[in-house]
């Protein structure tokens, strides 16, 4: 079987992903799996332009062409899946661009109606049902639909992460998971619903439960996945057990997206002291999941 080929964007130019995406390519770990194809601007002489360190308009442009066309790629069938590295949320509102990061502009380019960011660990995958939007905005955006949806993201795409009967957990939003009501009443109001009507379609899944517990009872192997209420609490847990070794997936899409776990390192871009581990977890993930769709010759 051929190996699946995987593009690399190399996202914000002025940041670490032009320098995470060489030295991921040239792994010897990804070469044995895959087949790296780079997108956007790489060498020192082509990130000129851009600047080094610094938010700039051209870099939310670079960022934004590279990731379109290697999703262009990928929906024609020239690539098996893409990896992409970090954007910055403020280069792309420079550029004009209403995106505030990969998911939504991935949703954007492939059509995808309902989509979810998971990070995935060895020993935690945690599901966000809300992500780039102030913590004041929160309960208010956590309705019972984009619960269930996420709940239902969750169980539908886990198998291919080799959990076929997939065993979910929903963190509350309050502390102690409202505490019956006492704490905050999304729990009763929305949670619970959602859990309730997920189960109706035969999703196996626990909660609301208290979200200082329930990631150790992921951790311990009780569920296979939790779904977080909102960016942070997923994503504490994730990063203080695995820290660039976890890997962005998005969930929904059409196509094979994962990415690193952290941001564009603006003060340490240039300086060839990056340290590509993320990037090279999920290129390796990437040809995982695209190696079972691979038949070109």
């Amino acid at each position: 079987m051929a190996l699946p080929r995987i593009g690399l964007t190399v996202g914000d130019p002025s940041g670490i992903g032009p320098e995470i995406c060489a030295r991921a390519a040239n792994d010897p770990r990804v070469k044995e799996v895959c087949i790296p194809i780079m997108y956007g601007p790489v060498s020192e002489a082509d990130r000129i332009p851009y600047g080094i360190g610094m938010v700039t308009a051209e870099g939310g442009h670079a960022a934004f062409n590279a990731v379109r066309s290697a999703v262009e790629d990928s929906l024609s069938g020239r690539l098996d899946a893409i990896t992409t590295a970090p954007i910055n949320k403020s280069g792309l509102a420079l550029a004009g661009f209403p995106w505030r990061g990969h998911t939504d502009l991935l949703a954007h380019l492939t059509g995808a109606q309902a989509v979810a960011m998971m990070f995935y660990t060895e020993k935690l995958r945690v599901v966000l049902a809300s992500v780039h939007i102030p913590l004041s905005e929160v309960p208010r955006q956590l309705t019972q639909k984009r619960v269930e949806e996420t709940i239902r993201l969750a169980h539908t795409e886990l198998p291919r992460f080799g959990f076929p009967l997939p065993r979910l957990a929903l963190a509350g939003l309050n502390p102690h998971a409202g505490e019956q009501g006492l704490i905050g009443d999304e729990e009763e109001r929305v949670l619970k619903p959602a859990v309730e009507a997920s189960r109706n379609f035969g999703i196996n899944i626990n909660g609301p439960l208290p979200g200082d517990t329930v990631f150790v009872r992921a951790v311990n192997g009780e569920f296979d996945a939790v779904v977080a209420c909102y960016h942070d609490q997923g994503l504490i847990p994730v990063k203080l057990l695995a820290f660039r070794k976890a890997v962005n997936v998005t969930l929904g899409l059409p196509i094979v997206r994962t990415s690193v776990d952290h941001g564009t390192a603006y003060d340490i871009a240039g300086k060839g002291i990056a340290d590509p581990s993320s990037m090279i977890q999920a290129v390796l993930l990437a040809a995982r999941l695209a190696s079972a769709h691979v038949s070109h010759d």
